[in-house]
């Protein structure tokens, strides 16, 4: 009888591993894309709920704020207000500590929130340049995806 060794050739270890390393190639992009996508969704959850935090403070002084508090601190229109009272926390982009834009149209009664989306396919999204996103995210420049999700006045 012939004494057969037990395991793997070089070849057949060279095999698994290429099919391993092709079937990892397809699928990370898939995984970064679900991460763009997630942190989109969250940017998109951030502005809408400083939309509703800014209307609930133009009821309370017929108004738009001039300016939202950022993450880091500052304060409402009103100096004697805290941001408890319509946000618990100011929310900021999930990437870092930068805000949102806010453009208030104070002759017109108007105002946009802006957020730079990651993901270029997004349906939501607008590609005009974003100059209305533009702030000192992205030191006065467009957002570089191009693609922003900008919310108006109801």
């Amino acid at each position: 009888m012939r004494n057969r060794s037990v395991g793997f050739t070089l070849v057949e270890l060279l095999v698994v591993i290429a099919i391993i390393g092709s079937l990892s190639a397809l699928l990370l992009p898939n995984y970064m894309g679900a991460r763009e996508r997630s942190r989109d969704s969250q940017r998109k959850s951030d502005v809408k709920q400083m939309q509703k935090a800014i209307e609930l403070y133009r009821q309370d002084y017929n108004q738009f704020p001039l300016a939202l508090p950022t993450p880091g601190g500052g304060a409402w229109t009103h100096a004697t207000l805290t941001t408890s009272i319509y946000m618990n926390k100011v929310p900021s982009d999930p990437l870092g500590p930068t805000p949102y834009s806010y453009n208030p149209d104070i002759v017109n009664g108007l105002y946009n929130l802006c957020a730079c989306m990651e993901n270029r396919a997004d349906q939501d999204s607008l590609v005009t340049g974003c100059t209305v996103c533009t702030n000192n995210n992205y030191n006065g420049a467009a957002c570089p995806s191009q693609k922003c999700y900008i919310v108006t006045q109801p």
